[in-house]
């Protein structure tokens, strides 16, 4: 076999090992093991229960919105007015000891239980020490901002804040730029903080049947870590024009660096 024949598939072997596949790039993908025409269920969500340094929004309106407005920690009452965001930075936030200090109602331990629960509390106590059943009061209890930190391989890494109930790992990832070339969306981690410890969990992007995962649907404060793929490490070049212009520069260096040695 020739030398120029050998540094040819020399060449293609590092251009094909180097670039990254288009299966590596695409999502929910149907892979081997799923079949054609069936259709994916995501799981659904459960519950979230409320942990340590959540932010909750409550109010309370009733027929009565000046009486009403007593339970409201600031001057805008319980009729609305407020952003979004302004909710976030005047909710209730959950203290170590796992409570929220209310107007009038004082301290409320919330920790571990979910929205609806403690909406319910709120209207219970109402009625029973401040509201008659015609004052027809309507509780709302929702968090502040869905809170979750995503890091590694993606357009914007840090901290986001989306103000929805329900958040996918899709949307968060679409929310923070997407994943880069080079991040691998085969093995996203989710970090996840529970009573028990913290769970750990990757998830394969690629693969439809992802949306069958109970990690599909995050939970507030989760920490999603896109790892990179090998080609960024070896620094060939993403494509198959970078890793021939890398090969191209590598081997003018060589031949340079042979013909000064020679002279």
């Amino acid at each position: 076999m020739s030398k120029s024949v050998l540094y040819l598939l020399l060449i293609i072997s590092v251009m094909v090992s180097s670039c990254i596949p288009t299966q590596d790039l695409i999502y929910l993908q149907k892979k081997n093991n799923s079949q054609e025409g069936t259709s994916i269920s995501a799981v659904e969500s459960k519950p979230y229960r409320l942990q340590t340094n959540d932010v909750l929004s409550i109010t309370i309106k009733a027929i009565d919105p000046k009486l009403a407005a007593i339970f409201s920690p600031t001057n805008e009452g319980v009729s609305g007015g407020k952003s979004e965001s302004g909710l976030y930075f005047d909710g209730f936030t959950v203290d170590d000891h796992g409570n929220v200090r209310v107007p009038v109602l004082g301290e409320l331990n919330v920790i571990g239980y979910t929205l609806d629960e403690i909406r319910v509390r709120i209207e219970k106590q109402l009625l029973a020490e401040y509201f008659n059943t015609e004052a027809n009061i309507f509780v709302t209890v929702k968090l502040a901002g869905f809170r979750y930190t995503i890091n590694g391989e993606v357009g914007s890494t840090g901290t986001k804040t989306l103000f929805q109930e329900h958040v996918t790992i899709m949307e968060a990832v679409a929310n923070s730029g997407d994943i880069t070339i080079t991040g691998n969306r085969k093995a996203v981690t989710i970090m996840r903080k529970t009573p028990t410890g913290v769970q750990m969990q990757d998830l394969d992007l690629t693969d439809i049947n992802v949306m069958q995962s109970p990690y599909y649907y995050l939970q507030p404060n989760d920490y999603i870590y896109v790892k990179p793929l090998k080609q960024k490490t070896w620094g060939t070049g993403k494509t198959g024009i970078e890793s021939l212009g890398t090969i191209i520069t590598l081997l003018s260096l060589a031949t340079t660096t042979y013909l000064l040695l020679k002279n």
